[in-house]
């Protein structure tokens, strides 16, 4: 349904991008990564969005380390994004994602994250004020900066049985920001939105998707 594209940074670099939507669609949003790259599955959500009436990119922000990068969802894949997660700076990171949310043409545009990329949402909500919504799906290192403060909605899903994420980040993340849309699935674990992973649960995915599709509605 998309097709790839290729985007510039602020500081020159260039990078692919998977894009789907029509140009003229109502709203945008910006897609990010697992630590898995722009894979299958991450190309299946943007169409998805595309299909309930987004413009969206989804930016290859491993580019920074290595291009065309697309792994499995095993051990060896997860050591390779985590190594290759580790060789790019976060600023270099969210230059990226800034770049994708221009080339979307929209004034307010929305950025949702799974995994790494759900951090890295909320690490744009909190560092640009670039994004007018942002969600995170199961973001990892969202606890280590819980009191940082957002500029604009931000709305988290974490799995009750995650075993990447504990409880005490959730209570945290809360404790800082209880005005803030935080939900927790339970019998759902880390990567729970996945339908390639072990840890795949439909039921807290469909009811995660309608959360997320009505609060990028309204704020978008």
């Amino acid at each position: 349904m998309g097709t790839l594209t290729t985007l510039t940074a602020a500081d020159g670099h260039r990078f692919s991008a998977y894009q789907a939507g029509f140009d003229d669609a109502p709203r945008a949003l910006v897609v990010v990564q697992e630590i898995f790259g722009v894979n299958h599955h991450i190309r299946a959500v943007a169409d998805g969005f595309a299909d309930a009436g987004y413009k969206v990119i989804a930016p290859a922000i491993f580019d920074r380390a290595e291009a065309g990068i697309e792994l499995d969802y095993d051990e060896a894949g997860m050591k390779r994004g985590i190594a290759l997660m580790q060789q790019i700076p976060n600023e270099k990171t969210i230059a990226d994602l800034l770049a994708a949310a221009d080339a979307l043409g929209h004034q307010k545009v929305g950025i949702v994250g799974y995994c790494w990329g759900g951090s890295l949402a909320w690490s744009a909500a909190t560092t640009t004020t670039r994004f007018a919504a942002a969600v995170g799906w199961y973001g990892g290192n969202i606890a280590e900066t819980a009191t940082a403060t957002p500029n604009c909605p931000v709305q988290l899903h974490f799995g009750a049985d995650d075993d990447h994420i504990p409880a005490s980040a959730i209570d945290k993340i809360r404790a800082a920001h209880p005005e803030m849309e935080i939900f927790v699935y339970d019998g759902a674990g880390h990567g729970f939105g996945c339908s390639e992973r072990g840890s795949y649960n439909a039921a807290a995915t469909a009811i995660a998707q309608e959360r997320t599709l009505a609060f990028l509605q309204h704020a978008l």
